[in-house]
């Protein structure tokens, strides 16, 4: 099966003076897929996404995405993505219906704000600031503002943390929901269990560089090739399912 490429990450470099970040990394993302950028705290995951996104400069190398550089065409691949904003960076005086409005001002498209919050399960909250809304509606709020403008390609960043087990199991039905809809979707997540479940494909990062890239039943398979036995039987279930079993997996808001 052949793959289509919409993200090509070219020998990417990023220093601080003479600390270097990210060391000379390579990758591909496929059109249509949801791919996960993993690693520790201070692997260089955050600083390949923001180079990603066009919020900071690389110090060699390129990234295209649909074929056009951030090296020479960063405004044209401005108008093909969506980016995550966290809750704190909307302005707190405009309703979710007036913020979709902004936004799309601001991308100078036209869109239909109530189908757009209808679209995430906010169609109710249209009225509504996001100082109000629970922490599953923020991250869904979140991500209708990456659908502004109707983006090949849309980053969220640590989409599901601090969100309870029925949040996160409706914002990953949403975020697929997404994908099948044909946008590429690019996650970071330090939820192994998030990665698994959602993503098609990761790459595993550390100290700057790409470790390994594979979807997550290659990498666990790998891994077992090499001899890896846990110390103990895998349970067959978790706390996260006797929760979810007794409390339910409807949303509650």
């Amino acid at each position: 099966m052949k793959h289509e490429t919409i993200i090509e990450v070219k020998n990417l470099v990023k220093k601080y003076g003479d600390f270097t970040a990210v060391k000379g990394i390579s990758f591909e993302v496929y059109e249509g897929e949801i791919f996960g950028l993993l690693g520790p705290n201070g692997a260089g995951k955050t600083t390949t996404f923001e180079i990603m996104e066009t919020l900071k400069d690389e110090t060699d190398g390129d990234v295209t995405i649909s074929g056009y550089s951030i090296n020479k065409e960063a405004e044209k691949i401005k108008t093909m993505i969506g980016v995550q904003l966290q809750a704190a960076g909307f302005p707190e005086r405009l309703t979710l219906r007036e913020l979709i409005d902004l936004f799309a001002a601001l991308y100078d498209v036209k869109v239909d704000a109530i189908e757009l919050l209808k679209k995430v399960q906010l169609g109710d909250k249209v009225k509504s600031y996001v100082k109000d809304l629970s922490g599953g509606q923020k991250q869904r709020f979140s991500i209708a503002t990456t659908l502004v403008n109707k983006p090949e390609v849309i980053f969220l960043d640590e989409p599901s943390t601090g969100l309870d087990p029925q949040a996160r199991l409706n914002l990953w039905g949403l975020i697929r929901e997404i994908r099948d809809s044909g946008t590429t979707v690019v996650i970071t997540t330090h939820f192994m269990d998030e990665a698994e479940l959602l993503c098609d494909r990761v790459a595993v990062m550390d100290e700057g560089n790409i470790l390994e890239i594979g979807s997550p039943d290659e990498l666990i398979a790998n891994l077992l090739k090499k001899g890896f036995k846990r110390e103990k039987l895998e349970k067959l279930a978790t706390l996260e399912d006797v929760f979810l079993d007794l409390t339910g997996k409807a949303l509650r808001e």
